[in-house]
């Protein structure tokens, strides 16, 4: 090893300075790469999106509602889907992905109470329903709230 074999890793360079328009030699000559007249050959091309003074699509396309940047979406999981877990199983948002009940969280889980359930689970999640609430502890369960 010696500095005449020195060099960068493979990849670690690149340079987006490419001299175009300086002869035919260069393989980027004459055109530059624009190709043959036209308004995209000039300088000053318009934006992108721009449709030469038609009305654009973005601004032809109608605008509806309103999304609010602060909203959750809460994932609601019923009560029959806590059937399939073994009796005094601890029942978390982890273990309901792992089994494939949710496949992604996303803000929250609610429990909801629809359907039955006849073991006693501690069920750990981010939101309950009444009805859920009720039909989890009157079997012997625990519901915590995370």
């Amino acid at each position: 090893m010696d500095l005449s074999n020195l060099r960068p890793a493979d990849g670690s360079k690149q340079s987006n300075n490419f001299r175009r328009g300086r002869g035919h030699g260069s393989g980027n000559g004459k055109t530059a790469g624009k190709g043959h007249k036209g308004q995209k050959a000039r300088s000053g091309a318009p934006r992108p999106g721009f449709e030469g003074g038609q009305m654009p699509l973005y601004r032809r396309i109608p605008k509806r509602g309103f999304t609010c940047p602060s909203s959750k979406t809460i994932v609601g999981i019923n009560v029959s889907a806590l059937e399939r877990f073994d009796n005094d199983a601890v029942v978390s948002v982890e273990t309901l992905v792992e089994t494939g009940i949710v496949k992604n969280p996303k803000d929250g889980v609610k429990i909801l109470g629809n359907g039955e359930l006849t073991k006693k689970l501690t069920v750990q999640a981010n939101a309950f329903s009444e009805g859920a609430k009720a039909k989890i502890e009157a079997l012997g369960g625990k519901t915590e709230v995370i």
